[in-house]
């Protein structure tokens, strides 16, 4: 696949690496104009600064850049044909940006692929809610300082917090990934994959206790029940982004270029 990459970061770089060593060609990467000059070489390769300037025969685009560049730019890729892949699913929590960029998918005749990031059992939730799902809960466990730069800030001493564990939120999936935008990805991956952001169940929660973060699924419906946990290593060049958020990209990528898909 020829691929154009939004962003520059840890998920980024994992990204450009592992593609190119399965064959697919990074083409070109979009930076915004203050982070590098259109054209120059460098370790992301030839970066664009606009749209309009991703080559035509592109296969794909990648999302790596978070909210703000799937806000900024996601509507222009689609609305110019391409497919776009984006790890900020987060983001579309905000209805009025979900429903522009399904609308500029349908004028560009493109399609928005979601990465499933850093949780799992996302097929499970998509088939159960066939049943359908009555109930989903997700619970968000991580170290104090994971949550620094969060509303958690307001609510937890996080330095103070030495032992045990403090609920610093309890809501559904939408008022969460609005207030807690850095760490709303997984919650927004499990209500897309279920029954929706507004009748999934979120709880955040600060532990002294644990290293790592850790997700956990909780779902009841005609299916029967599901509990699904995962505790997550970082990527070793950003301890704030998820391992396997990156790995789900390339798996993704690989997906897309499979006659058989599971």
């Amino acid at each position: 696949m020829k691929i154009g990459l939004i962003g520059r970061g840890a998920i980024a770089g994992f990204t450009r690496n592992e593609a190119e060593k399965r064959g697919h060609s990074i083409e070109v990467t979009l930076l915004r104009p203050d982070r590098a000059a259109a054209g120059s070489d460098g370790p992301c390769g030839r970066t664009i600064n606009t749209v309009d300037a991703f080559p035509d025969d592109l296969d794909l685009v990648i999302d790596c850049a978070g909210h703000t560049a799937l806000a900024t730019y996601g509507v222009d890729v689609l609305a110019r044909g391409f497919d776009l892949m984006t790890v900020s699913l987060g983001a579309l929590a905000d209805p009025v940006l979900h429903d522009a960029l399904v609308t500029a998918a349908q004028r560009g005749g493109a399609r928005l692929h979601l990465a499933s990031g850093a949780i799992g059992a996302l097929d499970c939730l998509q088939a159960a809610r066939v049943g359908p799902l009555h109930a989903v809960t997700y619970v968000g466990r991580k170290p104090p300082q994971g949550w620094r730069g969060s509303p958690a800030e307001a609510q937890v001493d996080l330095d103070t917090l030495t032992n045990g564990a403090v609920t610093h939120f309890t809501g559904t999936a939408r008022e969460a990934a609005l207030a807690y935008p850095k760490n709303a990805n997984v919650t927004a991956a499990v209500a897309l994959a279920g029954i929706g952001f507004d009748d999934t169940r979120v709880v955040l929660i600060a532990d002294a206790e644990v290293s790592r973060n850790i997700h956990r699924i909780e779902a009841t419906g005609d299916f029967g029940d599901l509990r699904f946990e995962i505790s997550g290593n970082a990527l070793p060049d950003n301890p704030r982004s998820s391992a396997l958020a990156a790995m789900s990209v390339i798996s993704k990528i690989e997906q897309l270029c499979q006659s058989v898909v599971i």
